[in-house]
């Protein structure tokens, strides 16, 4: 039986739980709010219009540009008590122009976990990226089954496009051979690669479909790029493999590479992606690649 003591406990900590709830919407709310105000039209491709009473983007505008609900955002805005999924926070962070440090606040005051790629991710210790110098000048990475590029030494961050000038959420393999020009201009056989590249990701997504940071990149292909849903549809699988790559540098000029994939961990996990060269031409071309980032490093 259920003390009176017992049920006074239970009532205070539901309560308690229900008020500390109630304190994050609406925190939330208003910093929803202050976000969408403080953004102006013309930043996100709008125009302002005569008849613009609101300061910042309206409502419908973040809804639309979000891909959510207009009732739905205004339920969020109004600290209703309703679920929202990692998908939605992810876009409502892009949409708001959110920093690094207003993303983690947004997704904290949700009570979720952010599941985009970390700017440090614990597989990557000291000695794995002493290796990655190491194996200089020739470009290596580490990369997870996702295509996330958790590390990469001095050439390989030249190799392709000026990787340290691409925000860490969007340095993965996938979303910028769909959407990044530089890097598509680097690979010569583009339709080639994107076709190979999303039937491995279909092949690896097998084992993650309930996983939130799977179905967010997913979704965002899909959501930016027209040629990526073309490929999807066609259900193509193939598991990975090593192959000879043929790139188009900006600063040194065409490199014929061969791809090797060194896994890390016996469950598939983190690999590390080298790229030797084919020929002496190319041998020499990485080596003026690699003075070049050691120079744009030392400036």
């Amino acid at each position: 039986m259920t003390t009176m003591a017992q049920q006074t406990t239970a009532t205070a900590d539901g309560s308690h739980g229900t008020a500390a709830s109630a304190v994050r919407r609406h925190e939330l709310a208003a910093f929803l709010r202050h976000r969408r105000e403080h953004i102006a039209p013309e930043q996100v491709g709008l125009p302002r219009g005569s008849r613009r009473r609101t300061p910042g983007l309206r409502r419908e505008e973040v809804a639309h540009l979000a891909a959510v609900g207009v009732t739905w955002y205004t339920w969020l805005e109004q600290a209703r008590d309703i679920q929202v999924s990692v998908q939605v926070l992810d876009a409502l962070a892009r949409t708001l122009m959110l920093d690094p440090s207003e993303r983690s606040h947004l997704f904290q005051l949700a009570g979720a976990v952010d599941p985009t790629p970390a700017t440090a991710c614990p597989s990557v210790t000291p000695a794995m990226r002493a290796v990655l110098e190491q194996l200089e000048p020739y470009p290596a990475c580490l990369q997870n089954s996702r295509y996330d590029i958790l590390a990469h030494n001095r050439t390989y961050g030249l190799l392709l496009c000026d990787l340290e000038a691409v925000p860490p959420e969007d340095r993965n393999c996938m979303i910028l051979s769909y959407t990044n020009q530089d890097w598509q201009s680097s690979i010569v056989h583009l339709e080639e690669t994107q076709r190979l590249m999303a039937a491995r990701f279909r092949a690896a997504m097998a084992g993650h479909l309930g996983e939130p940071a799977w179905k967010m990149l997913l979704g965002r292909l899909r959501t930016e790029s027209p040629a990526f849903r073309e490929v999807w549809e066609r259900h193509e699988v193939v598991s990975h493999r090593s192959k000879r790559k043929e790139f188009l540098n900006r600063h040194v000029g065409r490199i014929l590479v061969d791809h090797t994939d060194l896994w890390l961990s016996p469950d598939v996990g983190p690999r590390m992606v080298t790229y030797v060269p084919a020929d002496e031409e190319s041998r020499v071309r990485l080596e003026k690649l690699h003075e070049i980032a050691l120079k744009g490093a030392r400036g």
